[in-house]
């Protein structure tokens, strides 16, 4: 992909969360994590998904290819906090479609970081 990085980070998606989501090279923050896996929702990558989500929380499948309505439009990180040496929060309100109607997520999600990688662990406090 030679064009701007999905999560709307203004990097070219190469040097964003490209580099990311083969699983070879971990994301460095909770931040570009969180960035990165919206990418992964937004081009149905669930292999990504599962391998960073935290495995006391993560589910079996996250069936994405069977998902063919929801369209990914918008990523805006509104809050990036480290909580301690290896955890963090992360605010965003991401944006997408379902069937043709706008929707929105807001959520402010925890993350831990173990053995140098970081992983989504849970929504602390959904939004409105």
């Amino acid at each position: 992909m030679d064009s701007g990085c999905l999560c709307g980070s203004g990097e070219m998606f190469d040097v964003c969360c490209g580099i990311y989501l083969s699983g070879h090279t971990p994301a460095p923050t909770a931040e570009a994590l969180m960035r990165s896996r919206y990418t992964a929702y937004a081009v149905q990558n669930e292999a990504y998904l599962l391998m960073t989500w935290h495995p006391s929380t993560r589910p079996a499948s996250l069936e994405l290819a069977a998902d063919t309505t929801t369209k990914w439009i918008g990523l805006d990180v509104k809050r990036f906090e480290i909580t301690g040496p290896d955890s963090a929060l992360v605010e965003f309100v991401a944006r997408y479609k379902v069937g043709g109607r706008a929707q929105r997520m807001h959520e402010t999600s925890k993350f831990v970081r173990e053995q140098g990688r970081w992983f989504y662990v849970e929504a602390v406090k959904p939004l409105a």
